[in-house]
């Protein structure tokens, strides 16, 4: 039997190992502003920690006036299962650049241990399975490709994908580190290489409360993959009474960004998110938009107050 002290030092060692090995990065996994309403997408061992059955909508729109800039749909849908030890998703992401389309579709489920006898502080971890479809249309756009042969036949590829995620919270915090797929690819068609390589990111938060009315969160998300600089996402938001969030975030040598969102109603939330461009595109494009929808089922007998996470 593990002991959960034995289980808490592993997972920050853990951590710690994925620092350190992913010294490069490369941005092909779609990215997010309101990535603290889209953990599950990453990481596995979400699935379920909202306590009950939560689906989550994104739409974003990146720099937009360039022709051909990325859009990403993002979709998930989550619960606890039995005594809510174990969780159950399905997530699925459409992603569009230029001539290239990726859809991302993986099954979820995690297991929490709790860390202390009155469960405020909880262990979960998780894991993914799915599948990733890359297909691209040359006739999309214009392309000086002369006889280059990556440019005659369209790319359709069908990969497997495999992960794994941990998430260590509690009432006030909370700390994840997922791989969202193993199994890197090297894919040949018709003369051209796809490759796949292995993401890691790393999430936390903290929520201070300051009064009933008013709540504090600064959160982070660290991206890494081999061959391209690690990316940085540090936010910070503002819940007000219990209905109105208003937040900043900033992207490492990327982008600035505004964040907004209200509670409608118990089972309804809404949140927009709009990035400046700091890099060499902010002449060429008038930022990025992003909206999400999250809609809750409350269980019966048992009130949801609004959570950060």
């Amino acid at each position: 039997m593990i002991h959960k002290s034995s289980l808490l030092k592993g997972f920050i060692a853990l951590m710690f190992m994925t620092l350190v090995m992913n010294d490069s990065f490369a941005q092909q996994d779609p990215q997010y502003t309101q990535y603290m309403y889209n953990t599950m997408s990453v990481n596995p061992a979400y699935a379920g920690q909202r306590e009950t059955l939560s689906v989550m909508a994104l739409y974003r729109t990146q720099w937009v006036g360039l022709e051909g800039a990325p859009r990403s749909i993002t979709f998930g849908v989550h619960k606890p299962l039995g005594n809510e030890r174990f969780g159950l998703g399905l997530s699925a992401v459409s992603d569009q650049l230029g001539p290239t389309s990726e859809t991302f579709v993986d099954a979820n489920i995690s297991y929490t241990i709790p860390m202390n006898t009155k469960q405020t502080t909880k262990f979960s971890f998780g894991i993914k399975a799915g599948v990733h479809l890359l297909n691209t249309d040359w006739s999309e756009g214009e392309y000086q490709s002369g006889n280059d042969p990556a440019y005659q036949n369209d790319i359709n590829v069908i990969d497997p994908r495999a992960g794994a995620g941990a998430y260590l919270h509690s009432e006030k915090w909370y700390l994840g580190i997922a791989v969202p797929n193993f199994i890197k690819t090297n894919d040949h068609f018709q003369g051209t290489i796809v490759t796949e390589e292995m993401h890691s990111y790393v999430i936390g938060g903290y929520v201070f409360t300051f009064s009933d009315s008013f709540k504090f969160k600064p959160t982070f998300l660290m991206k890494a993959v081999s061959g391209s600089p690690l990316i940085l996402d540090v936010s910070a938001n503002a819940l007000i009474k219990e209905k109105l969030t208003l937040g900043v975030a900033w992207r490492w040598d990327d982008a600035v960004s505004a964040l907004a969102g209200f509670q409608i109603s118990d089972k309804v939330y809404v949140g927009y998110a709009y990035d400046v461009t700091s890099n060499g595109l902010k002449d060429y494009s008038s930022g990025t938009h992003e909206i999400m929808l999250r809609f809750e089922v409350q269980k019966i007998g048992k009130i949801l107050s609004p959570r950060f996470f």
